[in-house]
């Protein structure tokens, strides 16, 4: 008697673990649609509730030496890097050290046009509302373009003699903002902007690991990004071969999807920042003199999206040969990242996970 409510009792354990079991594999299911073992890949975490709930990793961090992905592998972020430029600038404004309202004509005093230095501010270049335009000749001189880095990417931006528009009316996706937020992170530390974040954000974040690019590719330790080219196979496109890979501003940001919930923990427990800053980051907000025919919907770098029916915090990233995507749930305490060293349709991935999970009312049990 008492061996057969013992076996009653545990039935709903077993259930439990059987839908775990079944959940897995349908996950799984997703993303080997995508990546094969023999190919560039990609590594994936899923975190509910603080517990990782979902990790894997798919295919070669490098196709010379064979060596897998795991979920410890460094992979480049691309324009995810663009949010940890921007904390870099917040940690410098909690501090009083600047001011987000400060012209970029007092860190940049050379701007050839000084009433456009004096009209665009720190925050407009944060949230890719400046009205620069991007007057870098990349396609002209990509050779210039292979090697160049935050200074060299940013200088075009100095000789504007017209603004597309109005600062702080419309959006309009900046790729050397960021180059030039890295430049003022410099010039206000005191230090390399890289050596400021790795001490001010990583470190704090316990993200050991990661790391922010300075010169030449690293060759070990790393993922190589790659495309695949006519005959089937595929070709390197990183350093060297990508134009504006050195410009770590916008996308020199390398790290795990194991440290990239060691950043998202960090934001959430305000490890590296107050939470008045933090939650600054992630409000969407517009400015008074706001006409785009869309609504703000960015932070201080963030993206505010609804995704799934639900509210998500995110950003994607893209260069070379690599692609990620980064999002956060909070009404379902959901994180998730995807990080891959070949293009893939990252948010086609993301809306059949998503789809998956809410089937499931976004549980893995």
């Amino acid at each position: 008697m008492k061996i057969c409510l013992m076996l009653i009792g545990l039935l709903p354990l077993i259930a439990i673990a059987q839908n775990e079991k079944q959940m897995k594999t349908s996950i799984d299911s997703v993303f080997q649609h995508y990546f094969k073992d023999d190919e560039p890949g990609a590594a994936v975490l899923l975190v509910q509730d603080g517990k990782i709930i979902y990790e894997n990793a798919f295919g070669l961090a490098d196709m010379q030496s064979k060596e897998k992905i795991t979920t410890n592998t460094l992979f480049n972020l691309g324009s995810i890097s663009k949010t940890v430029v921007a904390y870099g600038i917040l940690k410098l404004a909690s501090e009083k050290k600047l001011s987000l309202d400060d012209p970029i004509l007092k860190y940049f005093p050379d701007f050839k046009n000084k009433k456009i230095a004096k009209q665009v501010r720190i925050i407009h270049l944060l949230s890719h509302t400046s009205g620069l335009p991007d007057s870098r000749k990349v396609n002209e001189e990509h050779e210039f373009y292979l090697t160049a880095k935050d200074e060299e990417n940013f200088a075009p931006l100095k000789q504007t003699r017209k603004l597309e528009f109005a600062p702080g009316s419309k959006y309009h996706y900046s790729n050397p903002a960021f180059n030039g937020l890295a430049l003022i992170i410099e010039k206000v530390s005191g230090v390399k902007w890289q050596q400021f974040i790795a001490d001010n954000i990583f470190k704090p974040s316990g993200m050991f690991t990661s790391t922010i690019t300075d010169g030449p590719h690293p060759q070990t330790g790393v993922s190589h990004g790659y495309v695949r080219n006519k005959s089937n196979g595929f070709d390197e496109l990183d350093y060297g071969e990508e134009p504006t890979f050195a410009a770590a501003g916008n996308g020199g940001v390398w790290s795990s999807v194991m440290e990239m919930w060691q950043y998202e923990k960090a934001i959430q427990e305000h490890l590296f920042l107050n939470k008045e800053w933090i939650d600054k980051s992630r409000t969407a907000f517009q400015f008074s003199n706001w006409n785009d025919s869309i609504p703000s919907r960015l932070g201080l770098s963030w993206f505010l999206t609804n995704e799934a029916g639900e509210r998500m915090t995110g950003h994607t990233g893209s260069q070379g040969g690599f692609i990620s995507d980064y999002c956060w749930l909070p009404d379902q305490q959901l994180f998730y990242v995807l990080l891959c060293n070949i293009p893939k349709p990252i948010k086609e991935i993301r809306a059949k996970l998503f789809d998956l999970l809410k089937m499931n009312n976004w549980k893995t049990d």
